[in-house]
C-alpha cells in the first residue's frame, strides 16, 4: 500500500505552487535539528540492537501509524476544486470527526484549561494524534460510553520491524503475555498507560480503550513538565515524546493545521477511514506487510516511502520556488512537465494591531496562608495603541522571589492568551508553607509593553491551640533510681471540648507548682544527639489530638518531681513523678 499512498500524496501535495503554499507553514515550522534528518526513527537503532526499550520509550512505544496527509486536490483537472485548509475545509469527508471521538477531545481541553491553564493544549492536536493513531478510533467505531467495540491493537513490539518491549502488564491490556502491543484509540503501550492512564468520563476507572480516557491521558502527557503548547519547541517536543519520528511529527503537524481549519460532527461509526484500512475494528497489527491496520503506512525503513511525505517548499525557497512535478501518474505514465497555473490569489484578512499595554484588572496585592490555595489570580488586559482588547495575545506570568509559591501544576510560569476581551488570568497560584513577600510579573510576550507586577504574601499557619489538656489513665508513675518509667505517659489535647491536631506541646521538669523553675536534677528527657535535658520543645498532638512523650530516664535522685505540659492557648497539666531508691547491689 505504502508505494500507492506515496504516489497518491506526491501527485496530491507536491504538483503546483498552491498545495505548497498550503502547507508553506508547516515545512518553515519544523524542530530544528529534524528538518535533515534522514528520518529520526528511534525504531532502527532497537531493531539493530535488539535491546528492551528505554525509560524514555515513547507513548505508543514507537509503534506503527497512519501515514495519509490531509487533503490537497489542487485544480488543475477538470471538475476539481480547491480543496486546501481554509477553503470550505469543514464541510469536507476528511473534517469530519465521530461524535463521541469529538466529545472526549474537547473534554479533555476542559480539563486541562481547568487544572493546567499554562499548558494551552486545543483540542484539535488530540484529534490530530488521534487520526493518525487509530483514524479517530476507527472510524469512531465505540459503544454509548466510549469504549471502543473491538480492540484496537498495535503491531507486537518484539523487536521484528519494531521496538522490543517485553510485556509489562501480564497481558491484561493487549492479551499479550510475551511482548507489548499498543492499545486503544490513542495507542498507548501499557507500561505507559500504567503512568499515564486517567479517568475521562468519570466511571471510576482507566481504559485505554475508552475514547474518553485515553483523550484525556493524552493530554496529560503532552502537558507534562511545565511544557506551553502555544510555543512551537514545547509543541515538536510533545509530539515527539509520543513517537520519536520526524515523519510521525510532519503528518501530525499537517492534520493539526487542517483540523484548525475547521471540522464538523459526524455519527460515530461514519468517520474516514485512513487510505487501506477498510475496517472498523480488530487487531492493529493484521496484514503488517500491505500496510494495513493501525500502523498503516508507517515507515520501516525499508526504502525511500517516507519521501512521500515530504512537505512541499514553500514559494520563494532558496533551494527551489517552483513546485516539484509529479514523479508519475496513477497509472504509472511519467508526470506532466507543464506547470500547472496557479489559483487567483486573495487579499490576506488585515490582522489586529498588537498589544502596547498591559493593565491590572482586580487586586493588585494578593494574599494566602501558607500551605492554601490564593483566593485570586493574577490578571491583566491587553490593549492596544488605541486602547482596544486585543484577543489571542500571549501573556507570560513568572514568580519571582524567595518562595516555595508555585502555579498549578507546580510551576512557577506560565504562558496564557488573552480572551475575547483581552483579559488573560494566570493560573490557580498555590502558596507554599514559606511565609513571606514574592513577585508575580505578567509580561507581553514579543511586545515592548511594560510588564505589570503583582505583590503576593503568604502568612504563617495560625498555630493550633488547645485550652485543656487531660492525661490519659490516672495510673500512679513511678521508677527506680538510674532506670526509667515503664508507663508512658499519653495527654489528649482539647480546643472548647474538642479534640485538637497538631498543638504544640512543651514538657518541662520543674522545682514546684507555686515556683515553676526548671529543675536541674531528677527524671529527664533524651534529646537528638542523646543527651540528657529536662525541657522538650517541639512536641504535637496527633490526628486525634493526643501526644504520647517520649521516654522519661532518671538520674540517682529519689523523691517526688512533677512534670508540667503547657500549649498555646493555655493549656496547662502538671503531672507527678516518684522516684525510689533502687536496691543496693
Amino acid at each position: 500500500m505504502a508505494p500507492l499512498i506515496g504516489r497518491r500524496l506526491r501527485k496530491g501535495a507536491a504538483t503546483t505552487a498552491v498545495a505548497a503554499a498550503a502547507m508553506a507553514a508547516l515545512t518553515a515550522s519544523q524542530a530544528p535539528g529534524f528538518a535533515n534528518s534522514e528520518h529520526g526513527d528511534r525504531n532502527r537503532e532497537q531493531r539493530a540492537g535488539e535491546a528492551p526499550a528505554p525509560d524514555d520509550t515513547p507513548i505508543d512505544g514507537g509503534s506503527s501509524y497512519h501515514t495519509d496527509l490531509p487533503p490537497l486536490v489542487t485544480p488543475d483537472k477538470p471538475g476539481s476544486s480547491v480543496d486546501l485548509p481554509g477553503l470550505g475545509n469543514s464541510t469536507k469527508p476528511e473534517a469530519g470527526i465521530p461524535a463521541s471521538v469529538l466529545a472526549a477531545y474537547k473534554k479533555a481541553e476542559a480539563a486541562l484549561r481547568e487544572s493546567n491553564p499554562g499548558c494551552n493544549l486545543p483540542w484539535q492536536l488530540l484529534a490530530a494524534i488521534g487520526k493518525v493513531e487509530s483514524g479517530q478510533a476507527r472510524g469512531g467505531n465505540v459503544d454509548a460510553n466510549g469504549t471502543t467495540v473491538s480492540p484496537i491493537l498495535g503491531p507486537v513490539l518484539n523487536g521484528d520491524g519494531f521496538a522490543l518491549i517485553k510485556d509489562t502488564d501480564g497481558g491484561a491490556y493487549d492479551g499479550d503475555s510475551t511482548h507489548d502491543r499498543a492499545v486503544g484509540p490513542m495507542q498507548f503501550i501499557p507500561s505507559t498507560w500504567a503512568s499515564w492512564g486517567r479517568d475521562g468520563n468519570g466511571d471510576g476507572e482507566k481504559d485505554p480503550n475508552n475514547i474518553y480516557d485515553a483523550a484525556l491521558a493524552a493530554g496529560s502527557y503532552l502537558c507534562a513538565g511545565g511544557r506551553d503548547l502555544s510555543v512551537k519547541a514545547d509543541l515538536d517536543s510533545a509530539i515527539l515524546g509520543y513517537n520519536h519520528s520526524q515523519e510521525y511529527l510532519n503528518t501530525v503537524l499537517s492534520w493539526f493545521e487542517y483540523y484548525k481549519r475547521g471540522t464538523h460532527e459526524v455519527p460515530d461509526g461514519t468517520g474516514v477511514l485512513p487510505s487501506g484500512d477498510k475496517s472498523s475494528g480488530g487487531s492493529g497489527d493484521k496484514d503488517k506487510d500491505t500496510g494495513k491496520g493501525s500502523g498503516a503506512g508507517k515507515d520501516t525503513g525499508n526504502g525511500g516511502e517516507h519521501d512521500a511525505h515530504t512537505l512541499p517548499k514553500p514559494d520563494g525557497d532558496s533551494e527551489s520556488s517552483t513546485p516539484t512535478p509529479p514523479a508519475d501518474t496513477d497509472d504509472g505514465t511519467p508526470g506532466s512537465q507543464t506547470p500547472t497555473p496557479k489559483p487567483p490569489t486573495t487579499t490576506p484578512p488585515t490582522t489586529p494591531s498588537g498589544t502596547s499595554k498591559l493593565t491590572t484588572v482586580g487586586a493588585q496585592r494578593l494574599s494566602a496562608v501558607a500551605g492554601t490555595n490564593f483566593a485570586q489570580s493574577p490578571q491583566v488586559k491587553a490593549v492596544d495603541a488605541a486602547g482596544k482588547p486585543v484577543a489571542g495575545a500571549k501573556v507570560r506570568y513568572e514568580i519571582l522571589g524567595e518562595t516555595d509559591a508555585r502555579f498549578l501544576g507546580l510551576v512557577t510560569s506560565a504562558t496564557v492568551l488573552t480572551g475575547s476581551d483581552g483579559t488573560a488570568t494566570a493560573p490557580k497560584l498555590l502558596a507554599g508553607e514559606k511565609a513571606g513577600d514574592f513577585t508575580v510579573r505578567a509580561t507581553a510576550v514579543g511586545r515592548e509593553a511594560a510588564p505589570v507586577e503583582f505583590t503576593a504574601t503568604v502568612t504563617a499557619r495560625p498555630v493550633p491551640q488547645a485550652d485543656a489538656l487531660a492525661r490519659i489513665g490516672d495510673k500512679k508513675l513511678t521508677a527506680q533510681t538510674g532506670g526509667s518509667f515503664a508507663d508512658a505517659l499519653t495527654v489528649t489535647a482539647t480546643n472548647k471540648g474538642k479534640a485538637t491536631v497538631d498543638v504544640p506541646v512543651t514538657a518541662t521538669m520543674i522545682t514546684s507548682a507555686e515556683q515553676p523553675e526548671a529543675n536541674d536534677k531528677g527524671p529527664y528527657f533524651l534529646d537528638a544527639a542523646g543527651k540528657p535535658v529536662r525541657t522538650l520543645t517541639g512536641l504535637k498532638t496527633n490526628a486525634s489530638g493526643q501526644l504520647t512523650l517520649p521516654e522519661i530516664l532518671t538520674d540517682d535522685q529519689a523523691g517526688t518531681f512533677l512534670l508540667r505540659l503547657t500549649t498555646e492557648g493555655g493549656a496547662v497539666l502538671d503531672v507527678e513523678l516518684t522516684v525510689t531508691q533502687a536496691p543496693a547491689s
